[in-house]
């Protein structure tokens, strides 16, 4: 049952409205969205506005929430005011935990395209393969992008790859940049949950100029921001000292005596003056220091009919993350006379992001051009802390440079547009072409970030560890010489868009487009779509269009290979191998293709009053050849040799392999209700927003599996996996919006619904469904112009997911999944900001 809290002082200030007296010194309450903004993504005619538009878009302002709302970045912004958005923070998920995976409708984030100001913006190089949602794909990184520069978010909810190309299955982000000038904002805020952790410290700025004389500006923004780690621990069932000398192993769970094996440890813990918190592992956020700029330029000139605009930015981002616990009961893995009672590793990141968009638009006689040259690129290293590469003993360094990964694109678009005003009632054309180039290379750690020392080489030629150490960096092993490599591809894509007005109530939109990839070939995709007025104040849409998404330049060759013994006592590999490796090919492993969808949307808008409107979507996505991550070949699902699989790949020198693959076809089906409603009336402003989701993903038809694995179903793609995909974000999203502002004070109150997901912790735990929960934030602004002060809470009731049962926990370590709203708790946040017009 979906609880929203609406307290009736609200409803007594409504109902004050009509006989309120305007007062000059009214400040507006913020909307959520804005009912009559004209849209610039799903379109490419001007005026459109998000209630006449063929397919669903949401505009969010930004640039007002970012002063009232608790959220900070704008993952969580939007994660908290589109419903049909899902973004959670990981843990203990190595890269997954610095750049936060984002998607809509619950599907893959690279199943969603991110344009900025209407153009393509680059991905970011880090593969999610840890089994979080959206497991092997590879997303944008939106926290890139200091939420200060952002007027508005466009949300298109509807497939668009033949407007957009590649990614565009789920729909399309659009950030529409600032443009103010004469301006100077800046805001200052801290935080702290009611934990005492996670602290945050956050400084935004904004300004604005005008350039020139025809209406030029320059908006330039920063920001800068840290967020403390929190920790989310309790005490778990591992054994913690070394029982080997009387046959105890792992975890209490495994033991004849139970309690006898406790009782050794707390002694030891005794002795030794420490206690279990003391080995707790830190589960939680990870911490964040985080820093931007970003630009806005336009310079019109010939009077307005050309003008040159530029904008981009750059942020580097560091961060510290957490891997699992060493405990002292395992000696392969520790070094004794450094780390006495085991330790606690930290992966860290340093992630840098660039970017930079020139182009020219120039009016042609009654048509517009617009030439522009989009570069972006994102580079991740890793560094791992705290830790020890144990074949090393003595000699090990506790800090290690692990190598990482960068992705960099460039687009050149070029794009032409009229509007025919004397063809039915209006009709625009555009057209244009693409050029695009990917380029993806993985780095090598330093050595002792991967190599094994205590691999000994036998006069007979044979391999052995004699001392069974470890090698590697412990949490994090370094990317290898094998791993390394340096691909690129490049993309042609050519297009044609037209929407005509057939009459003034009916608009028919349609859109081709053709790509040419150099390594995988050709994909063609359309778009059919209209709009019918049957009355000023009601309008029914409907869309259908097919599209693709190209496998990632990542997805084709990320490997990461780890060293092991063989069963002849050779070396050998177990890791990621790509699919144009042998061990592939003898696994009947093809090459990777591009996934294939047809989307489907049908719903109305209704403007039932001047001051609300309503508009309802229902959708239907088939994906096929969906690309899915794999587990390791060469074991079962208890992690038993499988002596089949086994016999194929140790002849290439493989101990177990895991790859991408074509798996699986899927359905989405889903409807999306958004509702607002404004009123001001003197000194009163209220506004209310109900955003609803309702989603449904399931698999569909047989797993795409070669017959040389035939059998190895439940490794190819894991019950895990599986319920990531179909249950792994809420079936049921919804958020009630209510903002009410007197003179000078604006209050916001806000419920979201995050409804039940599932986690499946197959072989050895159990599907456990988490059920729904309401997440309330609250906050109060108050307005001496020019400062704004305002304080608040996100999750003021402190609602957490539900616990996970012991048997998904892994012995108690994890006592939340990263599922819903996250294991934050509550957070409360006071911020001030400053607007100085100049």
């Amino acid at each position: 049952m979906i609880k929203i809290l609406i307290p009736a002082s609200f409803l007594a200030l409504i109902s004050t409205f009509a006989h309120a007296q305007k007062a000059a010194d009214t400040i507006p309450a913020p909307a959520v969205r804005t009912l009559n903004e004209v849209v610039t993504v799903g379109t490419r005619s001007s005026g459109r506005t998000r209630l006449n538009t063929v397919a669903p878009v949401d505009v969010f302002l930004i640039s007002k929430l970012q002063i009232l709302a608790p959220q900070n970045d704008l993952n969580q912004l939007l994660q908290y005011i589109s419903p049909s958005f899902n973004s959670n923070r990981q843990s203990s998920s190595d890269g997954s935990e610095h750049i936060d995976p984002a998607s809509i409708r619950g599907l893959g984030p690279d199943q969603l395209l991110v344009l900025i100001n209407g153009k393509r913006r680059h991905t970011t190089s880090l593969v999610n393969n840890q089994g979080t949602v959206g497991n092997g794909s590879v997303g944008t990184d939106l926290n890139a992008i200091p939420a200060s520069a952002i007027d508005r978010v466009e949300v298109l909810r509807d497939g668009a790859s033949a407007q957009y190309g590649s990614d565009a299955i789920a729909g399309v982000i659009n950030i529409v940049l600032k443009q103010n000038t004469h301006q100077l904002f800046a805001a200052l805020t801290g935080g702290v949950t009611s934990r005492g952790d996670g602290g945050l410290g956050q400084l935004s700025l904004n300004y604005g100029t005008g350039l020139g004389k025809q209406g030029g500006y320059l908006n330039i923004s920063g920001e800068a921001y840290q967020r403390g780690k929190t920790t989310r621990a309790q005490n778990n069932n591992l054994i913690i000292f070394d029982q080997s000398a009387i046959g105890n192993f792992f975890a209490y769970d495994f033991t004849d005596d139970p309690a006898a094996s406790r009782k050794y440890d707390d002694d030891m813990l005794k002795q030794k003056g420490l206690k279990r918190d003391d080995f707790n592992f830190q589960i939680g956020d990870a911490q964040i220091k985080n820093g931007g700029v970003f630009y806005n330029l336009s310079l019109p000139f010939k009077n307005g009919k050309s003008e040159f605009y530029s904008f981009g930015g750059y942020s580097y981002r560091q961060g510290q993350g957490f891997g699992f616990r060493r405990l002292p009961s395992d000696p392969t893995v520790n070094v004794y006379s450094i780390f006495r009672d085991g330790f606690q590793p930290t992966t860290d990141s340093r992630i840098h992001d660039r970017s930079i968009a020139l182009g020219l638009k120039h009016k042609l006689g009654a048509w517009q051009a617009d030439l522009s040259n989009t570069l972006g690129d994102n580079r991740f290293d890793y560094r791992v802390d705290h830790t020890v590469n144990a074949s090393l003993e003595s000699m090990s360094p506790t800090e290690f440079k692990a190598g990482g990964h960068e992705f960099l694109q460039n687009t050149t678009n070029l794009d032409f547009s009229r509007r025919f005003t004397q063809v039915a009632a209006g009709f625009n054309l555009a057209f244009g072409a693409e050029f695009r180039i990917d380029d993806y290379r993985i780095r090598e750690g330093e050595e002792a970030s991967w190599k094994n020392y205590a691999l000994v080489t036998n006069p007979d030629g044979t391999v052995t560890n004699p001392s069974g150490l470890a090698g590697g960096s412990q949490s994090f092993t370094g990317f290898s010489p094998q791993n390394v490599i340096h691909k690129n591809r490049n993309n042609t894509g050519i297009y044609v868009d037209g929407e005509l007005d057939v009459t003034s109530k009916w608009l028919v939109s349609a859109a081709a487009r053709l790509e040419h990839y150099s390594d995988f070939g050709t994909a063609l995709s359309g778009k059919l779509a209209t709009r019918y007025k049957i009355s000023d104040l009601f309008n029914v849409r409907g869309a259908v269009s097919n599209g693709f998404r190209a496998p990632s330049l990542h997805q084709q060759y990320f490997s990461a290979l780890s060293t092991d013994i063989l069963p002849d006592n050779t070396l050998g590999q177990s890791g990621f191998f790509t699919n144009q490796s042998n061990v592939a090919k003898a696994l009947g492993i093809p090459k990777l293709k591009q996934e294939t969808s047809v989307n489907y949307s049908l719903g109305f808008t209704a403007q039932a009053a001047r001051n609300f409107s309503i508009s309802v979507d229902g959708y239907l996505t088939n994906i096929k050849n969906r690309i899915v991550l794999t587990g390791s070949f060469g074991f079962d699902a208890n992690g038993d040799p499988v002596p089949a699989i086994q016999e194929i790949i140790n002849r290439l020198g493989a101990t177990s392999a895991r790859f991408f693959s074509n798996g699986i076809d899927t359905r989405t089906a889903g409807i999306d209700v958004v509702a607002d409603y404004n009123l001001h009336a003197g000194p009163h402003s209220f506004n209310a927003s109900l955003g609803f989701n309702y989603n449904k993903n399931k698999i569909t038809g047989d797993l795409h599996i070669p017959a040389e694995l035939k059998g190895q179903e439940q490794i190819f793609f894991s019950p895990n996996d599986s319920i990531l995909i179909t249950e792994g974000t809420p079936r049921v999203k919804a958020n009630l919006s209510l903002t009410y502002g007197y003179k000078k004070f604006s209050v916001l109150l806000r419920n979201v619904y995050f409804g039940e997901v599932s986690r499946n912790s197959f072989p050895f735990g159990e599907v456990q469904v988490h059920k729904g929960k309401v997440v309330t934030d609250l906050s109060l602004s108050y307005t001496l112009k020019p400062v704004v002060i305002t304080i608040g809470a996100n999750n003021i009731l402190d609602v957490f997911p539900d616990k996970q049962v012991y048997d998904n926990s892994y012995f108690g370590v994890f006592k939340y999944a990263s599922v819903q709203m996250g294991s934050l708790g509550s957070f409360y946040f006071a911020r001030v900001a400053i607007n100085l017009p100049h």
